[in-house]
């Protein structure tokens, strides 16, 4: 299954620039996945659009593509990539956030987690072998393990039971995944498996499961259950921990993760693949990011406004339009607005790695991340 396809090219301090390839297309990182959940970027953002803004990777989700239109359905089609109309690499996350926020549809066993469908109330069971069977039906690039995410303030002899079946379930995705990557009805034989840490905010769990995964030989690794409650600090010291017992020469990917500043803390923790919500959801709700804070366009300070959401901004929100027209796009709940804010901001987020990348190569990380911090500051003080 490890293939040698991913190579750190610079290191400056933790930080980390590499190159990885895949059957899908070569991914430079550190690099932020824009999130298509079912199998689209909210917003009316078209895969068309992705290549525009400088998108190398696109995130869907497991559980809400077998819920619909079905795993089954998108393998007869041809595969996620030919479904939806894009020829770079896609991950897929195995489903288990998604059916573990589920907590009062849900029951976890050994052998899975049996929960209802959020859609329809239909009766569901999801396992290590049937999260690997969909992602292979769905043919992405790079599939996550099943794992539990516990919370973040579970007590520690759960997060201790649950940690080690995920490490359990780990063993069998990984088994099930070589498989299926030998069938010959597989559309992508050359798929990547991704384990995931977990541990809530309890170090020498976090250590010890660290240390467990890295032994299983996989093409990358994630630190999983963090963003989900806890600090930003606690997130930070559960990555000044965690990370330096990930193998260095495989990506390290922070699920979920998050704000412009959040990613560039990570970055100089060793971390090189991130995925987040923000950019598109704060897009369809008329905050978008700049580099001298975020902005709220409905505010009625931009009415009268001519200039683009940030001087210089190459995006086609920022080429074309004023604040003033996006702001009236959204009071008038012209979808146009979102999609414009949305557009933009997931054209800062991939910029914005671009720049990193470039930081990094350079050895001017340090500077370069003080001088992006410095520059987020909100009007009310705080860090974006």
């Amino acid at each position: 299954m490890v293939r040698n396809m991913y190579k750190v090219i610079k290191y400056d301090g933790k930080a980390k620039r590499a190159v990885m390839e895949t059957v899908h297309g070569t991914i430079q990182t550190p690099v932020f996945m824009n999130v298509g959940t079912a199998a689209a970027i909210k917003g009316a953002v078209a895969t068309t659009d992705l290549y525009e803004i400088g998108t190398q990777i696109e995130l869907s989700n497991t559980y809400h593509l077998h819920v619909r239109p079905g795993d089954g359905v998108i393998k007869k089609l041809g595969g996620i990539h030919k479904f939806m109309n894009w020829d770079r690499p896609v991950l897929t996350d195995s489903g288990g956030f998604q059916v573990f926020s589920l907590a009062g549809l849900r029951k976890i066993k050994e052998e899975g987690v049996y929960f209802n469908s959020h859609v329809d109330g239909r009766k569901i069971f999801m396992g290590p072998e049937e999260s690997m069977q969909i992602q292979s039906n769905l043919g992405s690039t790079i599939a996550m393990a099943f794992d539990e995410c516990p919370s973040s303030v579970a007590d520690r002899e759960y997060v201790q039971r649950s940690v080690d079946r995920t490490t359990r379930w780990l063993a069998r995705c990984r088994e099930k995944m070589r498989e299926l990557n030998s069938r010959e009805d597989t559309i992508n034989r050359q798929q990547l498996l991704f384990g995931i840490n977990q541990g809530a905010v309890y170090e020498d769990i976090r250590i010890d499961h660290a240390r467990a995964i890295s032994e299983m030989e996989l093409d990358g690794y994630a630190v999983g259950g963090l963003a989900v409650g806890e600090s930003h600090e606690e997130m930070y010291r559960i990555l000044d921990e965690t990370v330096p017992y990930l193998p260095k020469e495989k990506p390290t990917y922070l699920m979920g993760v998050g704000t412009p500043a959040n990613i560039l803390e990570a970055v100089d923790r060793g971390v090189d693949f991130f995925d987040c919500v923000y950019p598109s959801r704060n897009g369809r709700h008329g905050h978008v990011y700049t580099n001298r804070g975020k902005l709220n366009l409905f505010n009625a300070k931009y009415e009268l406004d001519e200039a683009p959401i940030e001087e210089g901004c190459g995006c086609p929100a920022c080429r074309h339009y004023s604040r003033a027209y996006i702001r009236h796009l959204l009071k008038a709940r012209e979808m146009l607005g979102m999609r414009l804010c949305v557009l933009h901001n997931l054209y800062f987020y991939n910029t914005m790695m671009a720049e990193i990348r470039e930081a990094i190569e350079r050895g001017q990380y340090a500077g370069y991340k003080r001088q992006k911090l410095d520059g987020f500051l909100e009007n009310d003080g705080k860090r974006m």
